[in-house]
């Protein structure tokens, strides 16, 4: 008899336990599941407009800080339906490792990272995305500058098109040798560059990089294009896209005033950089060249990037006619 109530509340321990530990995971588990069914019950974005699609890099939401759930809630609420991806939080969600102190070999760390990691977290994350109405279209991560590796920059590369991104972009660099290798190791992996200037754009900036490689192309910043002012005109963009349409991946939108105006970041319709009439061009000639809303300018007191990249989002599509 007293082993027997030895076993019975032996028995009864365990099943208490397991009866904590299942409660606790279910717990737990409807924890995670609040926002995917917060984001899966709402309805799906829609932000291409008469035929142009307007999207959003994630840089825009860099004063609202989260995990890549967080960033894709923000896409989602600012009514956005396709993105410019930058590495930070889609790369902390595959297992980046996490930097702790002074550690001096880290950035090998990384790439011994990058060389051996399984595509299979960033196909969760296309398929996150894809769930809530998101397409990404580019993918930027901090992979693809001098320093890195071949290894590292193939990895970039394999992660956009596990991303479902045509292009990756990254900084025109002004060693031409450096655009030259990018170039090779994107036509080997059947995936664009597309190279992003700042002031230093001029019409000519990516001649060189657009000859060394089909699979080299433009990231074409229309704000920063104004803000150098100089022979950088309204009339001198237009005709740029123009011109080069077919070698441009993605664009960024943002409203600077020009080099003679101060150069300064302003909300939408408050700069010189002519939106409407670049985005009526795209529509107009049926150019397929996702446009990147870049929150630049100051945040006003009571909102957030959310609302105001709505905000950059509405001034679209009443330029757009919608």
């Amino acid at each position: 008899m007293a082993n027997n109530k030895g076993n019975n509340d032996f028995n009864s321990r365990r099943e208490f336990l397991l009866k904590g530990t299942m409660a606790s995971l279910g717990l737990m588990l409807s924890r995670s599941n609040v926002w995917a069914k917060s984001i899966l019950l709402q309805d799906k974005p829609n932000s291409k407009i008469a035929g142009v699609q307007i999207g959003v890099i994630t840089y825009s939401y860099r004063s609202m800080p989260g995990d890549i759930h967080q960033i894709l809630k923000d896409i989602v609420d600012s009514g956005i339906s396709a993105t410019e991806l930058m590495g930070n939080e889609v790369e902390e969600y595959a297992g980046k490792p996490v930097k702790l102190g002074d550690d001096k070999d880290y950035d090998k760390k990384v790439a011994d990272w990058r060389a051996a990691v399984s595509m299979e977290k960033f196909e969760e994350v296309r398929k996150m995305f894809n769930e809530a109405g998101v397409s990404i279209y580019a993918f930027k991560p901090d992979a693809l500058n001098e320093h890195h590796t071949d290894a590292e920059i193939e990895y970039a590369m394999k992660v956009a098109k596990t991303l479902g991104a045509n292009s990756v972009t990254v900084e025109l660099p002004k060693n031409k040798k450096h655009s030259k290798r990018l170039g090779v190791l994107a036509e080997k992996n059947k995936v664009y560059v597309g190279y992003h200037a700042h002031t230093q754009a001029t019409d000519t900036a990516w001649d060189t990089a657009l000859s060394q490689s089909p699979y080299n192309s433009m990231n074409l910043d229309c704000g920063h294009y104004i803000a150098a002012g100089g022979n950088n005109t309204k009339e001198t963009l237009l005709a740029l896209i123009q011109a080069k349409h077919d070698r441009i991946t993605s664009m960024h939108l943002k409203d600077r005033k020009s080099k003679d105006h101060g150069g300064e970041n302003m909300p939408w319709g408050e700069g010189d950089t002519p939106i409407a009439d670049i985005l009526n061009l795209l529509k107009d000639k049926k150019y397929a060249i996702p446009c990147s809303i870049e929150l630049e300018y100051d945040i006003p007191a009571g909102s957030d990037a959310v609302k105001e990249t709505r905000r950059c989002f509405e001034f679209a599509k009443k330029a757009l006619g919608a």
